[in-house]
């Protein structure tokens, strides 16, 4: 079969149901093999539209969006959407056409260095230069970019490449993953911090809207009365309605929900990203305790210091 019909059969095995693009001559082969694929491709005016419909789709579904743009000034139209999912951890597959590879040495029309400009802003980039690796390369990517922490993997398809003949198969990809667990000693540790404080307070973060956690977090909140506010990103995890909730806090200045962080001496903070609301603006008045709960380890921050860190997650799995 040509390249394209296998790389569109790798995409149909991860599942993708919709591709958000702009068409161009080097990815030409690709929207032609989409005709025999159950794909609906979704043409957008403009690239970087196409990414960030492709960012909504992967914080909707917890399943990687894919966008799709031609070579050289499609790609950097499209970089902004891509680097805006990477940084608000949205699964999200960035696929771009390319030049043919005898002509990426030397100056040529519209071809840039793809690759490297979407490095800084990506879990992961790469070029196919060899249409053997595309399964690999594909099952890759969408692993990549639905690992905790989700975010954006681009591959780049040059056209000479896309024209190929190949005789690979797509690989599957497993039905579950299972990710390992936190240890005994730091969920004891976290209770004997939390059964310590005196006023402490819950700062929800965005990992737990992807994780689904918000039948155990409520029942948290109810069982221990402890009060909880949520990060934008995070909305909508406790109900507003629920008498412990102190509604979003990230913007206001000296507003009740920072005279609550102020006072606090223990902050427990699951999925907590400190893109979201930096620990500078909450970190602040009565010296206080930090408890980090998340997939992964802390980011380091002065004003991040956690004297606990759960990392994982939960053996059983979180309801909706």
């Amino acid at each position: 079969m040509k390249a394209s019909d296998l790389f569109l059969r790798c995409l149909e095995a991860e599942g993708v149901e919709y591709i958000f693009g702009v068409p161009g001559e080097e990815n030409a082969d690709v929207l032609i093999s989409l005709r025999d694929s159950r794909i609906q491709f979704i043409p957008t005016h403009h690239e970087q539209g196409a990414a960030f419909m492709a960012d909504v789709y992967g914080r909707l579904t917890g399943l990687p969006g894919v966008c799709l743009s031609t070579l050289g000034p499609g790609a950097t139209n499209i970089i902004t959407g891509v680097a805006n999912a990477n940084m608000d951890h949205s699964p999200l597959v960035a696929i771009t056409g390319q030049g043919a590879t005898t002509r990426l040495h030397k100056e040529s029309h519209q071809a840039m260095d793809v690759v490297a400009m979407f490095d800084p802003v990506t879990k992961w980039a790469t070029s196919i230069r060899d249409e053997r690796t595309i399964p690999e390369i594909t099952r890759k990517a969408f692993k990549l970019a639905q690992a905790e922490k989700p975010g954006a993997t681009h591959v780049e398809l040059p056209e000479d490449i896309a024209k190929h003949e190949v005789h690979e198969q797509p690989i599957q990809p497993p039905e579950q993953v299972r990710r390992p667990i936190p240890d005994t000693k730091s969920i004891q540790a976290a209770l004997d911090l939390i059964a310590r404080a005196e006023r402490p307070v819950i700062l929800v973060g965005h990992g737990c809207v992807r994780t689904r956690v918000s039948k155990q977090l409520c029942r948290f909140v109810a069982e221990t009365g402890i009060y909880s506010a949520s990060t934008f990103m995070a909305k909508g995890v406790l109900d507003d309605r629920n008498p412990r909730s102190l509604f979003a806090a990230g913007l206001g200045s000296r507003d009740y929900v920072t005279e609550v962080f102020e006072s606090a001496d223990l902050i427990i903070a699951v999925g907590y990203d400190m893109v979201e609301w930096h620990p500078e603006r909450w970190n602040i008045g009565r010296p206080k305790r930090i408890l980090h709960i998340d997939f992964d380890p802390a980011e380091v921050d002065g004003a991040y210091q956690p004297h606990v860190e759960v990392s994982g997650t939960s053996p059983r799995r979180c309801g909706p």
